[in-house]
């Protein structure tokens, strides 16, 4: 199948079109008029991944592996590194990024994995409203996105609505109305703003907000005549307890 075919039907299930400006979703590397043997969905590319994928394999990630402003072709460098050893196995690479946020991601961890009812979406921003109180909601939240531990701002014991954004949404912290606001990578002065603005914050992870990714696409690559597999990208932190 060509790479030309994958990437139209991907833009019909998430318009490039819709990212962000400073985004760079689509194609990152290869030839769309080359031969794809297979497919590999996952969250983020690493070395073993190249390493074990069969020639003119396509890999479809949600991170772009280049990102802002690339000056050199490094190769003992990241991302260089790995994109010398995907041309060297005819490998391609096209990113669903901030396009796919806006027409999938988001929705699914809000209503499938977090089971909340959505109200109202903007690009980013899911939102409900509902009675919850602070321990019930903590627990649902650790369990169902597998945390192993929360860190939580402006703690409420009462929380009557709630939004979303999966990665790092922190910056939309403007955009808010509601109760609780639950993002990834949320920063000390993010944490700061918030608590004067009395705005409770749950940091939900970048990696685990947004590892349902792969499962997700792969349904909507189940109807092309090519295999489609998902490949389990690592999350590059770990917790240690002394």
């Amino acid at each position: 199948m060509k790479l030309q075919e994958i990437y139209n039907h991907l833009d019909k299930i998430s318009p490039f079109e819709l990212q962000e400006k400073w985004d760079n979703s689509g194609l990152i590397v290869g030839d769309l008029n080359r031969e794809v043997s297979q497919i590999v969905v996952s969250l983020d590319i690493d070395f073993a991944m190249i390493e074990e994928a069969k020639e003119g394999t396509l890999f479809v990630v949600h991170h772009p592996l280049i990102f802002g402003k690339l000056t050199q072709l490094d190769f003992a460098k990241y991302p260089s590194n790995l994109i010398e050893k995907m041309i060297l196995k005819k490998h391609s690479c096209i990113a669903l990024h901030t396009n796919f946020d806006k027409t999938h991601l988001n929705k699914y961890v809000f209503t499938k994995v977090l089971g909340f009812t959505l109200e109202s979406q903007n690009d980013f921003l899911c939102t409900t409203k509902g009675d919850w109180n602070d321990k019930a909601l903590l627990d649902l939240i650790q369990e169902k996105l597998n945390l192993p531990a929360l860190r939580v701002v402006g703690k409420k014991e009462h929380i009557e609505s709630i939004a979303l954004c999966t990665g790092a949404g922190a910056s939309l912290i403007d955009e808010v109305e509601a109760d609780c606001f639950l993002t990834g990578d949320i920063k000390y002065h993010d944490a700061m703003k918030a608590m004067s603005e009395d705005l409770m914050m749950i940091d939900i992870g970048h990696y685990e907000s947004e590892t349902f990714f792969a499962q997700i696409l792969l349904e909507e690559l189940k109807v092309l005549p090519i295999l489609a597999i998902i490949a389990n990208s690592k999350n590059p932190f770990h917790t240690e307890t002394y």
